[in-house]
């Protein structure tokens, strides 16, 4: 993998080390897909005729100068063995199909080190092993969204958000399915130098800048894709074509033939949220569209999506995804908008 650096050598002290865990059966997009940001980080950093780099990047295995079969069968060399290491400043953990298996002496080593690093993370199934190292209770936190029932029943003390691109509880951070991690990698670059290098480094890799954490994973129509051939197609599709209707449960009720009840527990069976939730989420894309490719006023877009006015609009923005319209235009419109 690539690990550019021009600049002059320095002290490893003066670098923030970022230590990724690897484990046989390790899904290798969720370990060199973050370090690739970080990497790239540090290149742009030379590029910019900085004297020194801004990360040192190391693998972290069982054994030093170790081999590391990933899922996929690809290898990964590690640089240190578990014990070895010191002076972590970021550790993550990746995911893959071995993650709920993953040996107990290295959920014993991830416990004993999240006290001493300035902060923590996982890449997609890697929650279940914070989880299991008792790094998560009480937290919020995310992970792929096919294992996030798993997770909330396995361990009912963690706020599981199957809605997270990725999520921030403390020093403790998780991400959702495997390139996710790099959208949480790309959220600690900015953490760490600001929103330009972040974008640069996006840029570089060819990667929209950025999704929000706070984004769902799926899209309300990939959604209603899951759910085709269910008894609730039809009404999900009419909801997605009259978002900016007063859609109340009894007119959605009235249109899927269904007493207000059955539909109520149907639709949370099939789709898994709310009516409500779903609707929400419906006007929230299309108000994100407008941000992005228009100069219509955060009142003009709340009319057009069906929200009741600018500061509704305002509000469900800022619960759902943690900024402000304006500030999400700011940082994400189309410069062709």
């Amino acid at each position: 993998m690539k690990r550019f650096s021009t600049c002059t050598p320095v002290e490893h002290a003066t670098l923030r080390l970022i230590t990724m865990v690897a484990y046989e059966g390790a899904e290798v997009i969720d370990v060199t897909g973050p370090l690739d940001v970080f990497a790239l980080a540090n290149h742009i950093q030379c590029e910019s005729g900085a004297a020194e780099p801004l990360y040192r990047i190391e693998i972290a295995a069982k054994t030093g100068d170790g081999i590391i079969v990933t899922s996929s069968g690809i290898r990964l060399l590690s640089d240190r063995a578990w014990g070895d290491c010191s002076g972590i400043d970021t550790l993550l953990v990746p995911g893959g199909p071995a993650a709920e298996q993953a040996p107990e002496e290295l959920v014993d080593w991830v416990r004993q080190m999240a006290p001493v690093v300035r902060r923590v993370g996982s890449i997609c199934t890697g929650a279940f092993i914070l989880a299991r190292a008792g790094l998560l209770d009480g937290r919020r936190a995310t992970t792929h969204w096919s294992r996030a029932e798993q997770l909330r029943r396995r361990h009912p003390q963690i706020e599981v958000d199957e809605d997270a691109i990725h999520a921030k509880d403390g020093s403790v951070y998780t991400s959702a399915g495997i390139t996710a991690g790099i959208d949480l990698a790309l959220a600690l670059v900015e953490e760490d130098h600001g929103k330009s290098l972040a974008l640069d480094v996006a840029r570089l890799m060819v990667l929209y800048f950025k999704r929000p954490g706070g984004q769902s994973q799926f899209s309300t129509p990939l959604l209603a894709q899951f759910r085709e051939g269910g008894s609730l197609a039809p009404t999900l599709q009419w909801m997605q074509e009259n978002y900016r209707r007063d859609l109340d449960n009894e007119t959605l009720a009235a249109h899927a033939a269904m007493s207000l009840r059955n539909f109520a527990r149907i639709f949370k069976r099939e789709v898994g949220t709310t009516p409500a939730r779903f609707i929400e989420q419906i006007r929230l894309e299309a108000a994100v569209k407008l941000l992005e490719e228009t100069s219509q006023s955060v009142e003009a877009v709340a009319r057009e999506c069906g929200f009741q006015s600018g500061e509704h609009l305002r509000l469900t923005f800022a619960r759902r995804f943690g900024i402000t319209p304006g500030q999400y235009r700011a940082r994400f419109r189309s410069e062709t908008g």
